[in-house]
């Protein structure tokens, strides 16, 4: 009959997304992004964490934009050594003023909770990687 095959390719679709579906869910276990970090909760999120690198960012920022891929493959590269997050400063004005953050993108590097060096404007992946590797021996 028709109907069962039809019926028969709507469920080979169906298990052809389904297998789709699942084969990039396993790619994406592994993937590391920065935390999405708020007014709320960014103290202790920054203070659970070693050492952790922080974005300050706004989605109408250009070089914001530029740097976001960098501060994701430096997630990547650096799991388990170094936590990243990102803070809107346009939604989260309290902790944007407790830093004095005028100019972004601007990233923190915090240690134990502390902020001890950091970085504003665009910066290439090679020269962030080599302050980061600098943070990390200090």
């Amino acid at each position: 009959m028709k109907m069962d095959s039809d019926l028969d390719k709507i469920r080979e679709r169906i298990y052809n997304k389904f297998l789709t579906d699942a084969r990039s869910e396993k790619k994406m276990v592994g993937k590391v992004e920065p935390q999405t970090l708020e007014d709320r909760d960014f103290f202790d999120a920054v203070k659970k964490q070693k050492h952790m690198v922080v974005d300050f960012w706004a989605p109408w920022c250009g070089p914001c934009r530029m740097v976001s891929p960098i501060v994701d493959e430096l997630a990547q590269e650096y799991n388990g050594k170094v936590s990243f997050g990102r803070l809107n400063v346009d939604e989260n004005p309290r902790v944007s003023s407790e830093f004095s953050i005028q100019s972004i993108p601007t990233l923190l590097f915090f240690r134990d909770g502390q902020a001890m060096d950091g970085v504003i404007g665009y910066m290439p992946k090679e020269a962030l990687k080599s302050r980061i590797e600098k943070f990390l021996k200090n």
